[in-house]
């Protein structure tokens, strides 16, 4: 399964955990040198699994909030602890 933004590939994996619609990657999957932190948000902070949002910045173009994993999963979504999920303009499949 891939990632793709404007037809680049951000991650690749076949080892795909789906939890709530989303489909998360592995952090060793991704190009995470596309990534950037995103500042926290009000709600951000107030997730009880510590999201932790990432621009994508591909070529000089910031796709804001593009990426996400949680930091801090509680024990029902451990499962993706360690991953990353996509959405907005970002293509999974």
């Amino acid at each position: 399964m891939q990632a793709k933004l404007k037809g680049y590939v951000i991650a690749e994996s076949g080892d795909i955990v789906e939890e709530g619609g989303y489909r998360y990657f592995p952090n060793a999957d991704v190009r995470t040198d596309w990534l950037e932190r995103a500042e926290k948000t009000a709600s951000d902070r107030a997730c009880p699994h510590g999201v932790q949002f990432y621009d994508v910045v591909i070529e000089g173009k910031r796709h804001e909030r593009a990426a996400w994993r949680y930091e801090a999963p509680r024990p029902n979504m451990s499962h993706v602890a360690g991953r990353f999920s996509f959405w907005d303009e970002v293509e999974v499949e």
